[in-house]
């Protein structure tokens, strides 16, 4: 349970300071800078987790140029208008 609440602190922590940002952007960082390397963190699970326990707070949109989710605070400013 404390490695659950611990990782939606952690990437609630690095979207906010980051919008617009990939999953793979968010692994990258809980690995390399939080020292997360042995929670099995991989994209794909971070692109399940967000949706899944952090929708209350965090919102997704396509970024069509490089065809991925990318992050950001709901009413962040990175988000685009029409979606």
């Amino acid at each position: 349970m404390a490695r659950f609440e611990r990782l939606k602190i952690e990437i609630m922590k690095f979207v906010t300071a980051n919008p617009g940002c990939s999953a793979q952007a968010i692994v990258a960082c809980l690995q390399h800078d939080k020292l997360m390397r042995n929670h099995g963190l991989t994209p794909r699970k971070v692109g399940f987790f967000i949706p899944r326990h952090l929708a209350k707070s965090l919102i997704w949109w396509q970024d069509h140029r490089a065809g991925r989710r990318v992050y950001g605070e709901i009413g962040c400013d990175a988000e685009p208008k029409d979606n």
